[in-house]
């Protein structure tokens, strides 16, 4: 496996929180994939988008220029109990090429941190 691409985003909570309170339903709407925007409930929490935000930032940067996601074409799913974060991508108008996304997220007080590696699934 090579690595295809690397990155990293970092959110203030706060600022998120501030667009929150002026697009409640137009800003989760915008940013969250299907399958997101099930968990996503009112009243907002802002620490939800600030993390699928930094997450989907951080995947773009590592799969550009090969892919340009959509923010709906990526979908995050946090830690639990029996997984580790998973990020899924599922471009609609193109067959990705197969990789592997690995995804990792850490919070500190009023920020968030996301860090995203893409590999390739097979040799190059």
């Amino acid at each position: 496996m090579s690595v295809l691409g690397i990155g990293v985003d970092v959110v203030h909570v706060p600022r998120i929180a501030v667009l929150l309170k002026r697009y409640p339903r137009r800003l989760p709407s915008r940013i969250l994939s299907p399958q997101e925007s099930v968990q996503w409930h009112l009243p907002p929490d802002p620490t939800f988008i600030a993390v699928r935000w930094a997450v989907k930032e951080a995947a773009y940067k590592a799969l550009y220029p090969r892919h340009k996601p959509s923010w709906k074409e990526l979908t995050y799913h946090g830690l639990t109990n029996e997984h580790k974060p998973v990020l899924l991508y599922r471009p609609v108008k193109c067959r990705a090429t197969p990789m592997d996304i690995h995804v990792s997220v850490s919070h500190d007080g009023e920020y968030v941190f996301a860090s995203v590696l893409v590999q390739s699934a097979r040799e190059l």
